[in-house]
């Protein structure tokens, strides 16, 4: 869909396409497709999941073919295999729920595949991600929502002169001549249901100026709709949901194909054993089943017809394989208002507000600790020795170390974020 929207893009539509003012001297986008492959199936195929890379590429070909656009494949698989899945192996190795999400966007979608783009003569790469790109003049201080126009070379057509003059340039040029003046950022999509912000916080300055997010101004269902009435041969198609890369495979069943089973304790926040389990890297915070519990009522005591609310892991601990459990949603033990951050990022450092902020150590925003989860007010602090924390005005659920934290400002832009450590 995003192809198609940037494929359809002139100077008469651009306004209706994308919500926003027709930049100066644009004239159209050359657009090429790309598939990336980053996984064949490894274990999951293993246990009977269909990997579905051949049928999606072929989906992506077919799409293209109705755009009339060049289409390729470019193998990530090795790279993704080291800088995803390794990387989420070995967080759940260490007791942590890794985010392979964010780092897919990092290392992969906005790191090898735009370093391969651009090193291919291409000015910008756009996704079908979720979210809205903001831009603002440093100079003057204005800003406005903003799709930049192509600027150069073999991938676009553009001419900002005055008098039309030129209409290609080298993209080298175009950034040297306009390096440090703006300042991009990314905004909460308009279908808040959508909205992919929350995997986007690693991003920086140095990947959002080369990208293009051309559905985040469109509701879902505008976009089935659209790709509907344009017969695009993926207009019908299911969304993806949960890992990518797992299929039909529970998250457990892949973990195994690399992580060995180990049975343990299952103990209550007062230290009773409950039951058992098979192994505490499996498990996450917030988890209820996979649990056997078959101690528990003999623990607790409990006789007759009485039957217990269900039991939440609010702890577990890797040394001693144990995992401590709490019962029912709203048992004080599974919340917290005080998260310490690691690796923590600022999608623009030189955003006065968040500088100003930062120098006075601690700064008001709103936060979110899952994805989907509404936002909810807090004071970012950085402490005497440079550490991040997070204190929430009210206590958080099922906060759960390697998890991202995501700061937000009132108005839905989206500042940063770190991965809670605990």
């Amino acid at each position: 869909m995003a192809a198609y929207l940037l494929n359809k893009a002139t100077p008469n539509n651009f306004s209706k396409l994308f919500g926003r003012p027709t930049p100066k001297g644009f004239r159209g986008y050359d657009v090429t497709g790309v598939f990336m492959k980053c996984w064949n199936g490894g274990p999951s195929t293993e246990l009977g999941a269909e990997c579905t890379w051949e049928r999606d590429s072929e989906d992506v070909r077919r799409v293209a073919g109705k755009l009339g656009i060049p289409f390729y494949i470019w193998d990530f698989e090795e790279e993704y295999k080291k800088k995803v899945i390794e990387y989420m192996v070995d967080g759940y190795r260490k007791g942590e729920t890794p985010n392979p999400d964010v780092m897919c966007n990092r290392e992969i979608k906005f790191g090898l595949f735009l370093k391969h783009a651009l090193e291919l003569g291409a000015d910008y790469v756009a996704t079908g991600h979720y979210v809205r790109l903001a831009c603002r003049h440093i100079s003057t201080g204005t800003g406005r929502l903003f799709a930049p126009a192509a600027k150069s070379g073999l991938d676009s057509r553009f001419d900002d002169s005055a008098d039309g003059g030129r209409a290609h340039r080298s993209s080298e040029t175009f950034r040297t001549k306009h390096a440090g003046k703006l300042s991009f950022a990314l905004l909460e999509a308009k279908d808040k249901n959508k909205d992919q912000s929350y995997f986007l916080w690693t991003l920086t300055q140095n990947e959002l100026r080369y990208c293009l997010f051309p559905i985040g101004d469109y509701l879902k269902s505008e976009v089935r709709t659209i790709a509907r009435k344009a017969d695009l041969p993926t207009a019908t198609k299911k969304d993806s949901q949960g890992i990518c890369f797992l299929g039909q495979v529970s998250l457990t069943d892949f973990l195994k194909g690399y992580l060995p089973e180990k049975r343990g304790l299952v103990v209550s926040i007062t230290g009773e054993k409950l039951g058992e389990h098979m192994g505490a890297q499996f498990y996450t915070i917030g988890q209820r089943h996979g649990l056997d519990l078959k101690e528990k009522n003999t623990a607790l005591r409990i006789s007759g017809e009485h039957i217990t609310q269900p039991h939440y892991v609010t702890e577990k601990n890797i040394k001693t394989n144990t995992l401590t459990v709490a019962e029912g949603d709203k048992n004080p033990a599974l919340f917290k208002k005080k998260i310490t951050l690691r690796d923590v990022s600022f999608v623009d450092m030189s955003h006065s507000n968040v500088l100003k902020n930062i120098r006075m150590s601690k700064m008001r925003v709103l936060a979110r600790v899952r994805y989907r989860q509404p936002v909810s007010s807090a004071t970012l602090i950085r402490d005497k020795r440079g550490a991040y924390k997070l204190f929430f005005d009210s206590p958080q659920k099922f906060v759960a170390p390697g998890q991202s934290a995501v700061f937000y400002n009132l108005h839905g832009k989206m500042l940063g974020g770190g991965v809670i450590q605990c």
